[in-house]
């Protein structure tokens, strides 16, 4: 391979890698926008005048999610310092390369023009071509001075090359550099205002503290409501997971129906069946065959399902039994997750499906969606856009969230997702 090729190439690669540079800069930039933006309109969510136990420990619970938000933005921050820490290491790495390189072309730069300098006029280059034994080698020593040349110029650009190279490379460095230094001041100011929202909270769970009979009443009252709602929701969903399985029951009557039809075609015509039982025993069947599909769908996209709310969002209470932080004796119990968004917002589906029920409860309606043997749970709609048997798409909106005017329109959607009658976690497949 030439000399002017490898340089070529030399060029390429350099550019290749500052684009690299400047992508992945870009890309964690994006990346943290998004969770930025998500951020700063949640925070909307926060504003609470009311001084009851009940709006109190809504607050708590939205600045509880909030803090949660801030504390993954500030690692998302410390994962990309080490990747950008990774960044420089390579660029560091790569820049003494080139210096090195830089420094060894200068030196046989220097070597050739010492050697020219000496043999520098035309009668010495002339006595040593015609001073040749013979005319082959008269013409080896005329090609030989006119390469040595040339040699001479490539060396020069290469060098001049490699120095682009190098400045290019001091450039790039310096603005990852740059980034890592904003990034580190953004992480300082992050962790202030998580000490400030830590702060708060604690004043929140002090003035709490000392509400304790108005708390566990009201947490009394939640329980009692929470048990009428998972009570009904546990009803329907076994009367679907029945309705499912004898629409599958039925399918496969059918195929085994027509399957003997066939058969008993095929042996008055005279071909031979290969079933010797014909009157065995049916397997027993949960799904059919669409369900079993559309079901496999929904499993592969775990992780990625959209939420169920639209705009700005905060969870404020998760998945499963946990204590409040900071509250003795405060147990929740959460059967799928709780979801505070901004007055106006709309429940949405988060896979392809079809509604099975829209029920009423406390005034509110609540909507399942089934698709295939998995089933989410949509609650306190105030107004239901779909009806009962309709097929919906992933991200149709379902209704709205009703907000609560007696708790500064407190906007709440309860999210659940089942597989059969076992209760999983909705986080772990959400994508956020």
């Amino acid at each position: 391979m030439s000399r002017l090729a490898l340089l070529l190439i030399g060029v390429l690669c350099s550019t290749f890698v500052s684009a690299q540079s400047n992508k992945l800069i870009k890309e964690l930039e994006g990346r943290r926008g998004e969770l930025q933006k998500q951020i700063a309109e949640s925070e909307t969510l926060l504003q609470s005048t009311k001084k009851d136990v009940g709006s109190q420990l809504n607050g708590l619970a939205a600045l509880t999610g909030q803090i949660e938000e801030r504390k993954r933005y500030i690692q998302l921050i410390n994962n990309d310092l080490d990747r950008i820490d990774g960044e420089v290491s390579q660029l560091e790495k790569q820049l003494r390369r080139l210096q090195s390189e830089l420094t060894d072309k200068k030196k046989k730069y220097e070597a050739s023009v010492q050697y020219l300098y000496k043999n520098r006029s035309i009668q010495e280059k002339l006595m040593f071509i015609f001073s040749a034994d013979n005319l082959a080698q008269t013409y080896r020593r005329m090609r030989y001075v006119r390469e040595y040349a040339t040699y001479q110029r490539l060396q020069g650009e290469e060098i001049k090359e490699k120095q682009e190279q190098v400045t290019k490379k001091k450039s790039e460095l310096l603005a990852v550099r740059k980034a890592k230094t904003n990034l580190l001041a953004e992480r300082e100011t992050e962790r202030k205002r998580l000490e400030a929202m830590e702060a708060e909270k604690k004043k929140v769970v002090d003035g709490l503290k000392k509400k304790q009979k108005g708390l566990q009443n009201e947490l009394a009252k939640k329980r009692r409501q929470a048990n009428q709602l998972n009570a009904r929701i546990d009803k329907l969903i076994a009367e679907e997971i029945e309705r499912a399985r004898k629409a599958a029951e039925e399918e496969a009557r059918r195929e085994a129906a027509a399957r003997k039809k066939e058969e008993a075609k095929r042996s008055g015509s005279g071909t031979f069946s290969g079933s010797k039982n014909p009157s065995a025993p049916m397997e027993k069947y949960s799904l059919t065959k669409a369900d079993r599909a559309l079901a496999a769908d929904f499993a592969t996209n775990k992780g990625r399902l959209p939420m169920p709310v639209t705009g700005p969002y905060l969870i404020t209470s998760h998945f499963g039994q946990y204590n409040v932080e900071g509250l003795k004796n405060v147990k929740l119990d959460n059967k799928g997750i709780t979801i505070q968004a901004k007055p106006g917002a709309k429940a949405r589906n988060v896979f392809n499906g079809v509604v099975t029920a829209i029920f009423p409860n406390n005034g509110l309606f609540n909507v399942i969606v089934r698709h295939g043997d998995y089933m989410t749970l949509y609650a306190n709609l105030k107004k239901v856009y779909v009806k009962k048997g309709q097929q919906v798409a992933t991200k149709q909106e379902l209704g709205d969230i009703f907000s609560d005017p007696s708790d500064g329109q407190r906007t709440v959607l309860e999210f659940r997702l089942y597989k059969g009658n076992q209760k999983l976690n909705p986080e772990s497949w959400l994508n956020r």
